[in-house]
């Protein structure tokens, strides 16, 4: 039986699967919508110092309660899919505040202390209890897959990306003082544009989704653009065919920028 390798010759570790989500804001000044980015503290294993976008790992309890939501659906969304929507949800509410993807009486009040409750319990199922509310996964949408696996990382995660929309954005969202230091809302070209000054760092998939997200003028061309190109698991490649190395992702999966020198990438 055959062990496949990564691009150093290294068995390559099976993915922990994650998701994070890209969430939208309508901008004061009626220009680009801007997106919530964070930064993780610099102890963070995984990507520590850079800006992405809120998320993490798919837990047990995700897995289980995605049983509980795919049944409810009969059949509409497979249990793995519907685990890491949850994820995402989960993840949101625990390092911003924010409550997405979520259907009930909300408000700042109640978000604040589910937030608080959830810190507590590592999980979501009890909140949803508590507070009287139920998973609406028709607020989120699945955006992009990437399962960089071939590459010499601490951890492979393999994460799906997805879309939410915060409309107005009239809501305060802070740092879960752990693993981030800093939240803050940009334009995806104005993050962009803060990689080049040095204001902020991004890692390889954080850029060229970025790129991606600076070709939409609402959060309506981009999930119009998401629904229209089926997700496809990213995997990134080096090319050695030119003078010097490239990584390389999909030709065909939305991005508009596909390639980047290998000496310039910068790493989780």
């Amino acid at each position: 039986m055959s062990t496949e390798s990564n691009l150093n010759g290294q068995p390559v570790a099976e993915g922990i699967p994650a998701a994070t989500i890209i969430i939208f804001r309508n901008a004061a000044d009626g220009g680009a919508p801007e997106i919530l980015m964070t930064v993780r503290s610099r102890t963070m294993v995984f990507a520590g110092g850079m800006a992405v976008f809120p998320g993490g790992r798919v837990d047990p309890s995700d897995f289980l309660l995605g049983e509980e939501v795919a049944a409810q659906s009969g059949g509409a969304i497979a249990v793995d899919e519907a685990a890491h929507q949850i994820a995402a949800i989960r993840e949101t509410l625990e390092e911003t505040g924010l409550a997405l993807g979520l259907e009930g009486a909300i408000d700042a009040d109640k978000a604040a202390k589910a937030r608080a409750m959830l810190e507590e319990k590592n999980e979501l199922p009890p909140v949803l209890e508590e507070f009287g509310w139920s998973i609406d996964l028709p607020q989120i949408t699945p955006f992009a897959r990437w399962y960089p696996k071939n590459e010499r990382i601490p951890r492979v995660y393999d994460t799906r990306f997805y879309l939410a929309n915060l409309g107005t954005g009239e809501v305060d969202v802070s740092t879960d003082n752990s693993e981030n230091t800093r939240l803050f809302w940009v334009s995806a070209q104005g993050a962009l544009d803060m990689a080049e000054t040095g204001e902020i760092k991004l890692i390889f998939p954080t850029r060229r989704n970025l790129e991606r997200l600076a070709l939409f003028a609402s959060f309506e061309e981009a999930r119009a653009q998401a629904e229209a190109i089926p997700v496809k698991t990213i995997v990134p490649q080096i090319d050695t065919s030119g003078d010097k190395p490239m990584l390389t992702i999909k030709a065909d999966a939305g991005y508009p920028i596909t390639s980047e020198l290998l000496e310039t990438v910068a790493r989780a």
